[in-house]
């Protein structure tokens, strides 16, 4: 898949929140981080907790299952128990829209 699609628009997250898409078929979760977004793939590598559904501290969230943490502009893990972080994605912001690219 090519390109950017449309998931979302700004008015959507506000900031220092998170909501989950969907994006080519993969659960994604989209932050706002001030007014700058980023995306990683919604789904913990350790139990598959929701990561949108954790708090969010500065680039760092936390996991709400079992409490691990991922930086939010690179998926990163930064603490287990998760053995590997997540995908990260492109994320365009165009006028209102918010769009993410699959690939």
């Amino acid at each position: 898949m090519g390109g950017h699609v449309k998931v979302a628009t700004v008015g959507d997250i506000p900031p220092g929140k998170a909501m989950s898409v969907e994006v080519g078929g993969e659960e994604v979760a989209l932050f706002n981080l001030e007014g700058t977004y980023y995306a990683i793939g919604d789904v913990c590598t350790h139990a598959g907790g929701p990561l949108s559904d954790g708090e969010l501290e500065g680039e760092e969230v936390t996991c709400p299952w079992h409490g691990s943490r991922f930086n939010v502009c690179t998926g990163e893990v930064l603490s287990p128990p998760a053995p590997k972080g997540v995908k990260s994605y492109s994320v365009k912001v165009e006028g209102d829209d918010i769009l993410i690219s699959p690939g």
